[in-house]
């Protein structure tokens, strides 16, 4: 086999369309949005779920493919009530993408337990109720792949201020990837697979409170000089969603521009 016919084999495979159902949480902004066009481009159904109706609204195409549903993962019943409506609407649930999150840039002294507890209740409560809620639909065919999302802020121990994660989002993060571990373990053996994408800082609105020094000094950390695009940390969340990572779970991909080097 020439070096040609590989490459041709593997743009004929990449061209290939996702028939999969898929629910994505945070779809109205940022990485979720990018999740939801990127499936909706490659043949996926989509459920475009978020709290934020009229921006899912404004930023969503009309699909035949994509269903918008507003809700909230902090709702147990919200939850539940998705992964009904996608199996009612499109008949099966293949995936989940969680892209939904809070953010918080209190430092130590500033953080009162209240928003510790607020944060963590969003970011790992809610994580634990959507994939929990997608992974009981799953079951009865046993198989499906879950995608959660974590976050660079845990390699580095972040302080918060100007904008950044402080030790709220930092800890709910850290709570997420060990629940990517746990749930891959414990739904491994029922053909579930679910792994976790770990983003760099990346263009969405949840730096937006960034100070322009903030963002210079981020950048330099990074050896390709600059923060990644939705779309790029898409890739990464669709490609372990594919059929293409069938013997990956329990993994936290790391996507970052190489800011893990650090300085």
């Amino acid at each position: 086999m020439t070096g040609n016919t590989v490459f041709i084999l593997h743009k004929k495979k990449m061209g290939q369309k996702m028939r999969k159902t898929v629910i994505v949480t945070g779809a109205a902004s940022g990485i979720g949005l990018a999740c939801t066009k990127l499936l909706h481009e490659r043949g996926a159904k989509v459920v475009a779920f978020d709290p934020q109706f009229e921006k899912l609204n404004q930023n969503i195409p009309s699909s035949d493919n994509i269903s918008k549903y507003k809700g909230d993962v902090t709702s147990e019943n919200d939850c539940i009530d998705v992964i009904h409506h996608t199996t009612t609407h499109f008949g099966s649930l293949d995936g989940l993408i969680h892209c939904g999150a809070a953010h918080s840039s209190l430092r130590w002294n500033e953080l009162e337990p209240e928003e510790m507890n607020r944060i963590l209740n969003i970011n790992v409560t809610g994580t634990f109720q959507i994939a929990r809620a997608a992974a009981n639909e799953m079951t009865k065919s046993e198989k499906g792949s879950i995608v959660l999302t974590t976050s660079a802020s845990i390699l580095f121990g972040v302080t918060g201020g100007n904008g950044q994660g402080g030790p709220a989002y930092a800890s709910s993060k850290g709570g997420v990837l060990a629940l990517t571990r746990c749930l891959a373990r414990s739904l491994g053996p029922k053909g579930i697979r679910v792994n976790a994408v770990s983003p760099g800082i990346t263009n969405t609105p949840m730096i937006a409170h960034y100070t322009e020094e903030k963002k210079q000094t981020m950048k330099e950390r990074f050896p390709l000089g600059r923060f990644a695009e939705p779309k790029e940390i898409a890739e990464g969340a669709l490609f372990l969603i594919s059929d293409a990572a069938s013997f990956m779970t329990g993994e936290n991909m790391h996507i970052n521009g190489g800011s893990n080097f650090g300085s």
